[in-house]
């Protein structure tokens, strides 16, 4: 018997919107019932151009939802809508998966996850950059001890990104509109949350960006680890990748990933010499097929954890500890101070 494609609800329909309905996950699971955006033409012109001539389109979201009745909202409008859009979605009866990040505040935060848990209601966060072959790979590698037990992670981010448009306006660029990936990353490669931060941001003088696309910020992670993060978006040449260049410290080695699928690890071989000898170890770079797809693996793990009624890895109760290291390090970066990392 063939299964019932899970029907949804897509909100809003800009750039990111393709990322989603152009995945094999939607394409081959999913039935786009409605697509919704400020702009009713751009909807429009989504459910044209994507194949949903049934789709209801318009841009009010309580009467779609109301017209439609589906299983699932996809929230891929502006951060300051999710809070909004993922309470009408959970009024409304539906799971919910958005784009990160979770929220524009940590207070909206707090009542989206309150609101699913109310409503018996998952909702997910899009954390796309966990869903590749390379950091699968290296959790995997990570969890059989390969270099014992983990005692420091950097990660570099530097890109000459011109963007235009909103993001050149907007305050605390970088830290906002980005580092929930770096962070995320960070806490799925230790399998950590932070607990407390200093972060220093500042304004390049040759920048085309208004308020802060630089930043560094050290992090105190449970069980004594510490994670740095320096990043630029108005870094011009030598780039890193998008998912950052890694320096991964344990008690028996290090290992070094450019973000991609390039890995070089040592360790300690010896127990003699200032500096002790090392034998190089290979990181396999093996991942189930299932997730190492993006945002079409992303968003099929988490179909199959509402059909399962199981918790998707990037459910919002996890997800709001990466989006609180974001708040924080603004919060530090206001203020010059070293501040908790709280939820």
């Amino acid at each position: 018997m063939k299964k019932r494609k899970t029907r949804v609800v897509l909100v809003g329909c800009g750039g990111i919107s393709n990322a989603w309905l152009g995945s094999e996950s939607v394409q081959n699971r999913v039935d786009i019932i409605g697509l919704v955006d400020i702009r009713p033409e751009a909807a429009l012109a989504q459910a044209q151009k994507y194949g949903y001539s049934n789709a209801v389109t318009g841009a009010d979201l309580d009467s779609v939802l109301r017209e439609t009745r589906p299983d699932v909202v996809f929230d891929c409008s502006v951060p300051e809508s999710h809070c909004p859009v993922t309470l009408a979605a959970l009024r409304h009866g539906c799971h919910v998966m958005g784009e990160k990040p979770m929220s524009d505040t940590m207070p909206n935060a707090r009542r989206m996850a309150a609101a699913a848990r109310k409503a018996g209601r998952t909702y997910a966060v899009m954390q796309n950059r966990r869903y590749y072959p390379g950091i699968r790979a290296l959790r995997r590698f990570l969890d059989r001890g390969a270099i014992g037990n983990l005692v420091a992670v950097h990660s570099d981010f530097f890109i000459g990104a011109h963007f235009g448009g909103f993001r050149d306006v907007m305050d605390h660029v970088l830290l906002l509109d980005m580092t929930i990936h770096s962070f995320d990353q960070a806490r799925f490669i230790t399998g950590r949350n932070a607990e407390r931060v200093y972060c220093h941001e500042w304004t390049p003088g040759h920048s085309w960006y208004r308020h802060g696309p630089s930043a560094s910020a050290i992090f105190e992670m449970g069980d004594g680890l510490v994670y740095t993060y320096q990043g630029s978006w108005c870094a011009e040449g030598c780039p890193t990748t998008w998912e950052c260049s890694w320096r991964i410290i344990g008690e028996k080695g290090t290992i070094l990933w450019d973000g991609g699928d390039t890995f070089h690890c040592e360790v300690v071989s010896g127990r003699e010499g200032f500096i002790r000898p090392v034998r190089q170890k290979k990181v396999p770079l093996t991942c189930p097929k299932t997730l190492a797809h993006g945002h079409s693996s992303a968003i099929g793990h988490f179909l199959d954890s509402i059909q399962a009624d199981g918790v998707p890895e990037t459910d919002c109760t996890d997800n709001i500890h990466s989006l609180a290291m974001v708040h924080a390090a603004i919060k530090s970066a206001d203020t010059n101070r070293r501040v908790p990392v709280t939820i």
